[in-house]
């Protein structure tokens, strides 16, 4: 089959996976079930399961350039990260708050990166195609409305303290030393009479504070649900959300905590197929790959800015009545077509 990809098909799929990859409703889903809705050329175009598909290799721009965003969104965090795993290493020790965070998001990466590397293949020649990856879908739907059921019975119980949820009551906010330089800063009085000036940690720093804390176990067990996300119509924020709000975090804990660990994964996934858009796979459709990419990376931007807002406040449920929908919908229309 020759490559093709219109520059149509390219722009809506490019933009649809920036913006669907982050929220819980499954990226992969959206572009399998998309194309078999449309039919025609899009689904002969746009068959993720076919041997040497040019789209897989169009998505695997689109997943470079989805991770860029978000390193985008998130550098001062990541430098502050990274500093934290350089330090830890040179100095061989895990003390502060960013050391361990930096060394939990390694640890929670490994299981996801050995599964890919096995299952990502058997999967996908399997299971995307358009009735699986419906089936899969309203699973995902359930699960998210399931997830946030059990949150809101345990808040009631008295399992949860507040809105922030049982990691933010193990300790008041204390003061950072290595803040951020724009963050507002406090005057200290040492018991000698001197003055120093410390800057008070950022929402994000406490944010990272309350995740860090996390047992080793845990974490591990969080970054291994985005294992389920290689079958399409799971969403691998929705599972790492989901399991973060499990192990007791807040919505707004889970969702930052989700959004740094799918960071490295779809980088990694991306840059390790990233020759096939060198090879025959990206003949004929590398200026379709770089519109997509462009819009997905201002799509994936756009989408993380608003659910780290969204998260604060307000729960997956919405996102879990939708999938169902959406995947009995599919459901029904390919048993009519």
């Amino acid at each position: 089959m020759s490559a093709h990809l219109s520059w149509l098909e390219a722009a809506v799929i490019g933009a649809l996976q920036g913006v669907a990859e982050l929220f819980p409703v499954s990226s992969l889903g959206h572009s399998i079930l998309l194309p078999a809705v449309i039919g025609g050329s899009w689904a002969r175009d746009l068959d993720v399961s076919a041997p040497d598909s040019p789209y897989l290799a169009f998505i695997v721009g689109l997943h470079v350039a989805t991770a860029i965003a978000m390193i985008i969104y998130f550098w001062r965090d990541w430098i502050r990260i990274l500093r934290g795993l350089v330090t830890s290493v040179r100095e061989r020790r895990v003390e502060t708050a960013d050391q361990r965070l930096a060394w939990l998001l390694v640890v929670a990466t490994i299981p996801v990166g050995l599964a890919g590397l096995v299952l990502d293949h058997l999967f996908r020649t399997l299971l995307a195609k358009p009735v699986p990856t419906a089936v899969f879908l309203v699973v995902n739907g359930v699960l998210l409305i399931a997830v946030e059921e059990l949150t809101r019975r345990r808040a009631a119980g008295g399992a949860h303290t507040g809105p922030g949820g049982a990691a933010a009551a193990l300790e008041a906010p204390t003061v950072r030393l290595d803040a951020r330089p724009d963050a507002p800063t406090q005057v200290i009085r040492g018991g000698s009479g001197g003055v120093g000036v410390a800057t008070a940690p950022t929402a994000e720093e406490e944010s990272d504070a309350r995740v860090a804390k996390l047992p080793l176990l845990t974490a591990v067990l969080i970054g291994a649900t985005q294992i389920l996300a290689l079958l399409p119509g799971i969403s691998r924020s929705g599972a790492t959300i989901g399991s973060g709000l499990l192990a007791k975090l807040s919505h707004e804990d889970a969702a930052r905590f989700a959004f740094l660990l799918a960071t490295p994964v779809i980088l990694a996934a991306g840059v390790l197929k990233l020759g096939d858009l060198v090879g025959p796979a990206g003949d004929g459709i590398r200026g379709q790959v770089l519109l997509g990419s462009v819009l997905s990376g201002v799509g994936a931007y756009v989408s993380v800015r608003y659910l780290t807002r969204y998260f604060e406040h307000r729960s997956m449920r919405p996102f879990g009545v939708y999938c169902i929908a959406a995947g009995a919908a599919c459901l029904a229309w390919f048993s009519l077509s």
